[in-house]
C-alpha cells in the first residue's frame, strides 16, 4: 500500500530518533529462552524487562508472541517470536472488523423490508408478505413492531397468502467452522441468518433472554418467561425454588437440534431474576415468529402459514422498510463487548457485497486480499472464520501488528480507533472487555485494544502512549499456558510500555489478574451478567 509522503518522512524521522530508558528490576525471574527476540529502539533496558515479563510462571510450557512498534514511524521497537502462529481468540475481529470498513464504507447500513408480489382490494393483500434480511444483527422486537405498524397504517387488515421469510442473501450454513458443539446453545455461537433479532442493545443477534423469578416459598416451581416474548421457544420448567440463601443451581439449557430450553435446579426463595442468555435454532424462524405477532398485534391476520427461506419475487413492491445503524456506529456494541455474530455477519454481507455470494469462504477471501493491500503477510495467517471463535484461526503477533500500523492512514481509522476497549473507563461502551483492567496505572484511560480468550489463548493488540507522548502499536498472544487466566502478563507489558519514556527508569510490572475470579475461558463480556 503506498503511504504519503509525510508519512514516509514520520518514518524516517522515527528511526533516527534516540531513545535511552533505564530498568529499575524489581522481579526476579529469568528471563525467558527463545530465538528471534529483538529490542531494537525500545533501549536494552526496557526490552529486558519485557523478556522478564514474559518468563511469567504463569505462561511456563507455553507460547508467547510479542511485538511492540512505533506507530508514527512503523519502526519495530521489540519483538519475541513476531511469526509464531498462534490462535489469537478475538483479536481475529481485528482483521474482519478494518476489512469491514474498508470494504463496506463505514456508512454502511442494512435494510428489513416487508414486500408483496400481491394485489391490494381494499384492506385485502391478495397474495403472500415476503420479510427479506440483509443481514442486520441489531433488529429488535421493536423494530419488527414497528414494521407490522407501517403494514397496518396503510390500511392492510388481511393477508390472503402466507408470510415467507427471505433470507437467501446469505448460504445455509449456520455455524462456522469446527466451532465446540458444546457451545450450541451459547448466545456468543448463535446461529448466523439474514434475517434475526436481539433481545436486548447488546445486540446479541440470534438468542432469547431466559428469566427465571424463584417462587414465593421453597418447593415452589418458579416463574421462567422469555424475552421477546415468544412461542417460538418450548420451555421445559423441572426448577425449583430453594430455601432463603442458598445458593442457586439452576441451569438452562437449550436442547440440542431443537428450540425446547429445559431449566433445571434450585433458585433461592426471596432473590432476584436470574437471566440466562440462550441462542435459537434457525434464527430466521425467530424473526418470523416474533414478525408474525407483531403482525397480529397491529390487526394484521396472515391467512397462511409461514414459509422459511424463499427468496423474493424481483417484482415485489416495498410495503414498508427498517434501516440499521452505519458500520460505524455498530463497530461499538461488536468491539467494546466482542460480538462474534456481527464478525460473522459482516464477513458473510463482505462476500455477498463484494463477489455476490454471502458465503464465510467467500467473505473471508475478500478480507484476505485487503488485508494483503494493506501490507498483511496473508501468506501467514489462517483464517477461517470473521469472531476467532475457531480454534483453526493462526494469526502471529507480527501480522496483527502489520494491521494496527497500515490502518492507522485510513480516512476512517478515527471511528475504528474509537471502537477499540480503553483500559479502566466504566462505561461498558467505552471500556468494553477492558474496562476493569489496568486502573490505577499509567494505561488506565490510555491503553486500547482488542481482548481475546479461549481456554489456553489469551491475546490483546492495539495502542499505548508512553510517558514521552510517543504511541506505541502492540500485539500480546499467548497460547498453551494452563493456568486460569494470563491477563496479568498483557497488563503487565501494556502497563510497562506506558510507564516508558527517554530517560526515565522502568520498572517491570505485574498488575493483579482481574479476571481470575471466573477464569479466562471466555471473554469477560461472553458471560452474562457481564463480568467486565
Amino acid at each position: 500500500m503506498s503511504r504519503p509522503a509525510d508519512h514516509l518522512n514520520r518514518r524516517t524521522r522515527g528511526w533516527i530518533r534516540p531513545l535511552v530508558i533505564g530498568l529499575v528490576a524489581t522481579l526476579t525471574w529469568s528471563s525467558p529462552a527463545g530465538a528471534d527476540t529483538s529490542r531494537a529502539d525500545l533501549g536494552a533496558d526496557l526490552g529486558t524487562a519485557l523478556d522478564t515479563i514474559l518468563a511469567d510462571p504463569l505462561l511456563k510450557g507455553g507460547a508467547a508472541g510479542v511485538v511492540v512498534a512505533d506507530a508514527d514511524s512503523g519502526a519495530t521497537l521489540y519483538r519475541h517470536r513476531p511469526d509464531d502462529r498462534l490462535m489469537p481468540a478475538s483479536n481475529t475481529k481485528l482483521l474482519t472488523s478494518a476489512a469491514a470498513m474498508g470494504l463496506l464504507g463505514p456508512d454502511y447500513t442494512y435494510r428489513t423490508e416487508v414486500l408483496t408480489d400481491g394485489s391490494r382490494r381494499g384492506q385485502v393483500l391478495k397474495g403472500d408478505l415476503y420479510l427479506r434480511g440483509t443481514g442486520d444483527p441489531t433488529m429488535l422486537a421493536a423494530d419488527y413492531q414497528q414494521l407490522a405498524a407501517r403494514l397496518a397504517e396503510s390500511g392492510i387488515k388481511r393477508v390472503t397468502g402466507r408470510l415467507i421469510a427471505d433470507d437467501t442473501r446469505f448460504d445455509t450454513q449456520r455455524v462456522g467452522r469446527s466451532w465446540a458443539a458444546d457451545d450450541e446453545s451459547s448466545y456468543y455461537a448463535a446461529q448466523i441468518s439474514p434475517l434475526t433479532l436481539a433481545p436486548d442493545t447488546d445486540y446479541d443477534a440470534g438468542s432469547v433472554i431466559v428469566e427465571t423469578t424463584p417462587g414465593a416459598a421453597p418447593g415452589d416451581r418458579p416463574k421462567v418467561t422469555l424475552n421477546p416474548k415468544t412461542g417460538y421457544l418450548r420451555i421445559d420448567n423441572r426448577a425449583t425454588t430453594a430455601a432463603t440463601g442458598s445458593g442457586s443451581t439452576l441451569s438452562v439449557e437449550r436442547q440440542h437440534g431443537s428450540n425446547t430450553i429445559t431449566v433445571s435446579g434450585a433458585i433461592p426463595a426471596g432473590s432476584g431474576p436470574a437471566k440466562e442468555w440462550v441462542s435459537v435454532w434457525e434464527p430466521t424462524g425467530y424473526a418470523a415468529s416474533v414478525f408474525a405477532d407483531a403482525l397480529a398485534d397491529h390487526g394484521v391476520k396472515v391467512a397462511g402459514a409461514t414459509r422459511l427461506g424463499r427468496a423474493t419475487p424481483a417484482d415485489a413492491r416495498q410495503l414498508a422498510s427498517h434501516q440499521s445503524m452505519p458500520l460505524k456506529r455498530l463497530l461499538i456494541p461488536f468491539m467494546k463487548l466482542s460480538n462474534n455474530i456481527h464478525a460473522e455477519v459482516l464477513t458473510k454481507t463482505i462476500g455477498y457485497e463484494t463477489a455476490g455470494r454471502g458465503t464465510w469462504s467467500a467473505g473471508l477471501a475478500v478480507i484476505s486480499d485487503w488485508l494483503k493491500k494493506q501490507g498483511v503477510d496473508v501468506g501467514a495467517v489462517r483464517q477461517v472464520d470473521g469472531s476467532g471463535l475457531s480454534r483453526m484461526d493462526n494469526i502471529a503477533a507480527g501480522r496483527l501488528v502489520e494491521l494496527l500500523l497500515s490502518v492507522r492512514d485510513e480516512p476512517w481509522y478515527a471511528d475504528w480507533y474509537a471502537s477499540l476497549p480503553v483500559a479502566c473507563a466504566p462505561d461498558r461502551f467505552v471500556g468494553g472487555t477492558l474496562r476493569s483492567r489496568m486502573c490505577g496505572t499509567s494505561a488506565a484511560r490510555n491503553a486500547r485494544g482488542k481482548t481475546g480468550s479461549l481456554t489456553g489463548a489469551s491475546a490483546l493488540s492495539g495502542y499505548v502512549t508512553d510517558a514521552d507522548g510517543r504511541e506505541l502499536a502492540y500485539s500480546v498472544v499467548l497460547n498453551n499456558y494452563l493456568a486460569s487466566s494470563v491477563k496479568s502478563v498483557e497488563d503487565a507489558i501494556v502497563v510497562t510500555l506506558a510507564k516508558s519514556g527517554a530517560d526515565r527508569a522502568t520498572t517491570a510490572v505485574r498488575p493483579p489478574a482481574v479476571t481470575e475470579r471466573g477464569g479466562a475461558d471466555l471473554e469477560c463480556s461472553w458471560t452474562k451478567p457481564r463480568r467486565c
